[in-house]
């Protein structure tokens, strides 16, 4: 991978459909990046590899993904039926739709994991914006502990999270 690829801002939407940090669109979210491995298909970093970017923000923050996968299953039925309706046609008056039920239940099924995922990521991009200068800021970020802070007095001036024992503040 060349210098001037890397530097180049990431596209939203592959970015978002492959997963990646909403920081700066290059790491994975996931440790395994298939989402068909069903006993590990939603392990996720603690962090992103690339650019350090913290995944769990708080304490029960991806409970509001259900809401989101709510909404990409609800895209997806109507997609589904869409295309149903105009390639084999929609009547009451025969099995057709009862048909198209069933496919509709097969196609999110097989969706599921991988929408379990799109909804996880475009959660936290919705709270972490991109951060073209996120390298630069990344220099800024560094490991300090808890007496540290205390000891300089930067507590009650850096936003700091506490995590495993060690606080990362960001300047």
């Amino acid at each position: 991978m060349s210098a001037q690829s890397t530097d180049k801002k990431p596209s939203l939407f592959p970015s978002l459909c492959q997963t990646r940090c909403p920081r700066c669109r290059r790491g994975n979210m996931f440790v395994d990046p298939n989402p068909y491995h069903l006993k590990r298909f939603m392990k996720m970093y603690d962090q992103c590899p690339v650019c350090g970017q913290h995944f769990d923000l708080e304490v029960g923050f991806y409970y509001g993904t259900g809401y989101v996968s709510y909404a990409l299953t609800i895209a997806v039925s109507v997609a589904t039926l869409v295309i149903w309706a105009l390639t084999i046609g929609l009547s009451v008056h025969d099995t057709r739709v009862l048909y198209w039920l069933v496919f509709n239940g097969v196609v999110l099924v097989v969706l599921q994991p991988y929408l379990m995922r799109l909804a996880r990521t475009l959660w936290l991009f919705f709270f972490v914006g991109y951060d073209p200068r996120w390298r630069e800021n990344l220099r800024k970020t560094r490991n300090v502990s808890i007496t540290e802070l205390k000891t300089t007095g930067k507590a009650f001036s850096a936003l700091f999270f506490i995590l495993e024992g060690k606080s990362y503040i960001y300047f």
